[in-house]
């Protein structure tokens, strides 16, 4: 049962990267970006933690979120490896790293390495996001040379 859940995440975030992959190239997939979040889920970062609700505001800001990294010159974001551990028989916790790729005005190329720890919820044969953390994002992106 362990192995057919684990392989059910790994699958959930290669199609999170797809998904990412897709809105840079323009074809937002608002529906299926928002089925991965539940209803409510928490952000918590070194800025805070925030409250999110998977509601219209939320799929707004979708668009958005895609024209902010396209303009930054990010060129794609892929899936190094994810760590699964089983928190229940319910919820996991997935450490997933990150790679994610710039070209700045100069041209010249940037690689940014990152983990985000994701907490999901299984059930209804539904994987879910209720919570992650992340690091500093805009720190590493103004310390790149990425955003002033």
């Amino acid at each position: 049962m362990q192995q057919h859940i684990n392989e059910k995440i790994e699958q959930f975030f290669r199609d999170y990267e797809k998904r990412f992959r897709d809105g840079l190239a323009g074809n937002v997939d608002t529906a299926s970006i928002t089925s991965a979040f539940a209803d409510c889920f928490i952000e918590a970062s070194p800025l805070g933690v925030h409250c999110g609700k998977n509601d219209a505001a939320f799929r707004e800001a979708i668009p958005k979120g895609y024209d902010f990294y396209k303009g930054i010159g990010t060129t794609k974001m892929t899936i190094g490896h994810v760590t699964i551990t089983a928190l229940d028989d319910l919820h996991y916790m997935a450490l997933v790293h990150w790679q994610s790729y710039y070209t700045k005005k100069d041209q010249t190329e940037v690689t940014i390495e990152f983990d985000v720890t994701y907490f999901l919820q299984h059930r209804n044969e539904e994987l879910k996001i209720f919570a992650y953390i992340t690091g500093d994002e805009q720190k590493v992106l103004q310390e790149r040379g990425l955003v002033s």
